[in-house]
């Protein structure tokens, strides 16, 4: 008697999920897969929390959607899981279920004043520039001096689309709205503030590059916020970035001062740690520390303050992950806790059939070679319960093993569900838009039209099983 097909269930259909699925889908099981993704658009943060001035980001899209095109997993998107369907509701469908959901909230800045009107998280901004679906569609561009916070790719994305003239972005799939409410937007200086060195900084290379490449754009650097100890040096002599890094950086303090003539101006700003948002009603200021490097690289405070006048504040120190209902969590962390992958309970024992990869499994860092290891380890261990659990005589057999009958859930339950040749025809829609404009794709925003043009393409799959398309 053959065994039975192992049914597996991946929730997040951002890089994370993607890259496992792909792992699952080459290895020698005989699987069944179906990738959840609770927004109408697959790719995560790859499509909405890069800035759309990236190029490179067009190649990672590119790997995922071959991955997804071979047809051999099954997107089910406009899903959210915990919501929708929950995760025991699952379990009676899937013998295995990995999360990977990722990390999309505002890490919390516990500083004074942080919660003033003017303040504010940079994943929420990144989301509306990127033109995700569940934001408003306005965002309250009004200060001409701007403060963000973080040392991060992240923070320099942030201070690059605010001071980013909308000519130069035309180019990109950047929405209407967005569009709209940059064009109005006037800023002329951006302060970036990071609480470490030079040689600490977390920009990438080619991220800061591109930085000084922005037309109409100076980028500002103090030399008197460059210092160096003996973990500076070994960083410096362990890591060919970090080396990248600092001479881009000591290159700009040697620019003359009179050839500064741009618009608008980007400052970077180290050896600065924020310790108050300035303001009563609105923010009027950033306050902070002067630090110095203690000898391995982290900082201490100097009892030496200064005071910045901004209007608005950005904080881009990093996100956070969120709990999936019935789901264990370590709300400190913000991660599912994981053993390698293995979700664990709180009594760290492996909650049989749930596993972990990506950012909701380690924390928000690293890059996508990072992911791509992640759900290698995350996969191989599930592989490996798979295989003890048939040596064991336990063969797969979730319930409701039927692959209709998830699918009869949704549409019993009314939701919405999209599908891959749904999200073809969303990608077709976008790129067409955007040959209108002389540009590869203009993105739509709103759920309900990208859920509309979406279940254009359910036909197919609705028709199989009886029930009519619903547009």
């Amino acid at each position: 008697m053959p065994t039975p097909q192992l049914r597996v269930a991946i929730v997040g259909a951002g890089p994370a999920g993607i890259y496992a699925a792909d792992i699952l889908a080459k290895a020698d099981l005989d699987v069944a897969i179906d990738l959840f993704e609770r927004l109408p658009a697959p790719y995560g943060l790859v499509r909405y929390g890069v800035a759309p001035d990236h190029p490179r980001i067009k190649g990672i899209v590119n790997a995922l959607y071959k991955v997804l095109q071979r047809g051999d997993i099954r997107l089910i998107g406009n899903v959210d899981i915990g919501t929708d369907v929950t995760v025991p509701q699952l379990r009676e469908h899937y013998d295995a279920i990995v999360f990977s959901t990722g990390a999309i909230r505002d890490a919390d800045l516990n500083i004074p004043g942080v919660d003033l009107p003017g303040s504010y998280g940079a994943a929420d901004f990144v989301s509306w520039f990127d033109g995700h679906p569940d934001v408003p569609r306005t965002w309250p561009l009004e200060a001409e001096k701007v403060a963000v916070i973080g040392n991060g790719n992240v923070a320099l994305d942030v201070a690059r689309m605010l001071a980013k003239h909308v000519p130069d972005l035309m180019g990109t799939e950047i929405p209407q709205n967005v569009i709209d409410g940059l064009a109005a937007n006037p800023v002329t200086d951006v302060h970036v503030f990071g609480r470490r060195g030079p040689a600490q900084a977390k920009f990438t290379p080619l991220e800061l590059r591109e930085l000084g490449k922005v037309p109409d754009v100076d980028v500002v650097v103090y030399p008197e916020d460059f210092e160096f100890d003996e973990g500076s040096e070994e960083a410096l002599a362990a890591s060919n970035q970090t080396r990248q890094v600092v001479k881009t950086l000591t290159d700009w303090t040697m620019r003359d001062p009179a050839d500064m003539t741009a618009s608008r101006r980007i400052h970077l700003h180290f050896l600065h740690r924020p310790v108050e948002v300035l303001g009563t009603d609105a923010v009027t200021g950033l306050r902070t520390e002067r630090t110095e490097l203690t000898g391995d690289g982290s900082v201490r405070g100097t009892g030496r303050f200064e005071e910045f006048e901004v209007q608005a504040i950005y904080r881009a120190v990093g996100y956070f992950g969120s709990s999936v209902p019935q789901v264990p969590f370590d709300p400190v962390a913000g991660v599912i806790p994981n053993e390698t992958g293995r979700v664990l309970d709180d009594d760290g024992e492996h909650v049989r059939g749930l596993y972990a990869t990506g950012w909701i499994k380690r924390g928000p860092v690293g890059l996508i070679g990072h992911t791509k290891s992640d759900a290698q380890e995350t996969i191989a261990n599930l592989i490996q319960d798979v295989h003890a659990d048939l040596r064991a005589g336990v063969l797969p057999g979730a319930p409701k093993a039927d692959p209709e009958s998830i699918l009869e859930r949704l549409r019993a339950d009314g939701v919405p569900y999209t599908s891959w040749s749904g999200w073809e025809l969303l990608d077709a829609h976008e790129r067409a838009l955007g040959e209108k404009q002389g540009r590869e794709r203009v993105k739509v925003v709103p759920r309900e039209e990208m859920t509309e043009i979406s279940r254009g393409g359910m036909f197919v799959e609705a028709g199989a099983a009886g029930a009519p398309p619903v547009v």
